[in-house]
């Protein structure tokens, strides 16, 4: 009997080793966000965890090496796996070392394994040029998703390599890229009408011409980042109000921005988040016309404007006091009373807001 019991103990714990644990090990790596080298280390756990890893094949459709040293090596030994011949996500964002030959190698190599990638990062890859755009863009037909920030060596050429290999973008964010024109822009419009977000912050060769070639073109765009682009005027910003589907919208430093291309702005219906941060030009007048127009703000940040006063909050709690969870009136000293008591009474469902000059 003992002998029995023995036997029957080491046998449960043995479909414990080969089935519970695979399983366990399988949720968690669906669950959590595990980096390519975590999920290396998983693999050799066990035979039985290495079998049902492989199996799940959600698991090897994201490649992530953020952040990671070599990661242009890595990135090319992993796409030579069977088990990422099917990756829809890369990312490699901050992964410093990736450079053009490695995006070479990697069409050269691995075509067929980019098919059918959806979204990739390449965030601060600053040794990627257009060169290397023109490689990595040829092997994702189906591409959706492709950032590509704070990089000064990507222009209006790799622009052109990205409309031309990938048909599908509908997320683009080129933040950073100060080597982008009016000319770049045209092609994104030329190419993109069913573009979602759009990226542009600090793209600082960019004028009036080139928003306006944008906008009319782009309609479906729910978000759009015009950070730090102090050079637009009104003559740009009145065509903002084509987009009606627009939920986001930062406008931060946009010194140019009056009342009156705030109040085509306010034509934006479902705009949710709004930031006018140091739109110095800016008075009650325009901030009245957006509390009117857009009755679905959650986000407002009104930060440094000099020229607004009781008279925009008291107006804005009219109509969005119940939407409205995050408010930044700081330096905005033309507003008297800006307590937290006065806040939380024009804006009950507030839980973020900055309120001292």
């Amino acid at each position: 009997m003992e002998e029995y019991g023995a036997a029957e103990a080491e046998s449960k714990e043995n479909i414990w080793c080969r089935e519970t644990v695979p399983k366990v090990f399988k949720i968690v790596c669906c669950t959590l966000p595990l980096s390519n080298t975590d999920l290396v280390s998983l693999l050799l756990a066990s035979p039985s965890v290495h079998r049902t890893l492989l199996s799940c094949q959600p698991l090897w459709e994201v490649l992530n090496l953020r952040e990671l040293k070599n990661a242009g090596n890595r990135l090319i030994a992993a796409l030579s796996l069977p088990r990422y011949r099917h990756v829809k996500q890369i990312n490699l964002e901050f992964a410093r070392d990736v450079e053009d030959t490695h995006l070479m190698l990697i069409k050269d190599k691995c075509f067929s394994s980019l098919q059918s990638l959806e979204s990739l990062n390449l965030n601060a890859c600053q040794k990627i040029s257009d060169t290397g755009i023109e490689a990595i863009t040829s092997c994702c037909p189906q591409l959706k998703s492709f950032s590509i920030y704070w990089n000064i060596r990507v222009s209006d050429l790799g622009l052109q390599y990205i409309v031309k290999n990938c048909k599908h973008i509908v997320d683009l964010n080129i933040s950073g890229c100060k080597n982008i024109s009016d000319q770049g822009v045209q092609l994104i419009a030329d190419n993109y009408p069913e573009l979602e977000s759009l990226n542009l912050t600090r793209c600082v060769k960019l004028t009036d011409e080139g928003l306006m070639s944008l906008l009319p073109k782009c309609l479906s765009l729910r978000s759009l980042n015009l950070y730090a682009l102090s050079s637009f005027t009104d003559a740009a910003y009145r065509n903002l109000g084509l987009l009606s589907r627009l939920k986001f919208l930062d406008l931060c430093g946009a010194q140019n921005l009056s009342d009156e291309g705030l109040s085509c702005i306010s034509k934006c219906k479902n705009l949710e988040s709004l930031n006018l941060t140091w739109c110095t030009g800016v008075t009650d007048e325009g901030v009245i016309s957006i509390a009117k127009g857009c009755t679905s703000l959650q986000f407002l940040s009104l930060f440094g404007i000099v020229g607004v006063t009781d008279k925009s909050l008291e107006e804005l709690s009219k109509s969005c006091s119940n939407k409205i969870t995050t408010l930044d009136v700081y330096g905005c000293i033309g507003i008297k009373n800006r307590s937290r008591e006065y806040l939380l009474q024009l804006f009950p469902y507030l839980k973020c807001f900055k309120v001292h000059s």
